[in-house]
């Protein structure tokens, strides 16, 4: 296995400079068997609340945001800053912020058409979540690059290419054998002071990783199906 050296630097400005890109052709029928395998995967993967606090192998998380850092992105421009925080301590300080945040949220802040929506999820202002999982994983969004000297240069589709990783780092994660949650407390400005980012990062998701409680419950839901999703022209 190997993995690239080069470091990336910014590349505004600098002229086109093409290489060859020719990837093995996977066969037809490997492709069908593959693409099954993994709708089936992926259709197991659920939303957890509930952890258990068994430690999680730490190069397995690394390599899930190395998948996530692969995402397609407005100019290659790579907007995103992945924190990995293990430490108990700084855990608990943003367990004690998001819920405050949330306290406020669910007593009237969201509204009662969004906190309808909510209820069969079952979803309240107390985030165990926070501090039981034994990791968490707080993606933050690059509004724009910040030089060493100062200097800035606006990044372009910040959302959507942020939005891209943080799916990615979802299905890595699954598909590694761990279970995640993306929790969105709000405001999250609280989270550039706690883990101490620079200005120029806005949080975007708190994403708690770890392994399912042994009493771990999930809502009784039904996805979509293909034909809800799937229009063909």
């Amino acid at each position: 296995m190997s993995h690239s050296t080069k470091r990336w630097t910014p590349t505004h400005g600098a002229p086109y400079r093409p290489m060859p890109y020719r990837p093995a052709r996977m066969p037809a029928d490997e492709s069908l068997v593959r693409a099954a395998e993994l709708r089936e995967r992926m259709a197991q993967r659920r939303t957890v609340r509930q952890f258990a606090a068994d430690p999680v192998p730490e190069q397995v998380v690394k390599d899930a945001i190395a998948c996530a850092a692969t995402a397609p992105s407005g100019a290659h421009q790579q907007p995103w800053t992945f924190v990995l925080v293990k430490d108990p301590a700084v855990r608990g300080r943003i367990r004690a912020a998001a819920e405050a945040e949330e306290r406020v949220s669910y007593e009237g802040r969201l509204g009662e058409e969004w906190l309808a929506a909510l209820r069969p999820l079952g979803t309240d202002e107390v985030k165990p979540h926070l501090t039981d999982a034994p990791q968490l994983i707080v993606v933050f969004q690059q509004r724009h690059w910040l030089g060493e000297d100062g200097s800035k240069r606006k990044h372009y589709y910040v959302d959507e290419s942020v939005g891209i990783a943080v799916g990615m780092l979802l299905s890595a994660l699954h598909l590694s054998g761990l279970a995640a949650l993306v929790h969105t407390p709000s405001p999250m400005r609280f989270l550039q002071e706690v883990l101490g980012r620079p200005a120029n990062e806005k949080a975007f998701a708190v994403i708690p990783v770890g392994y399912p409680a042994p009493n771990c419950e999930v809502p009784d839901l039904t996805r979509k199906s293909l034909d809800q999703v799937l229009v063909e022209i």
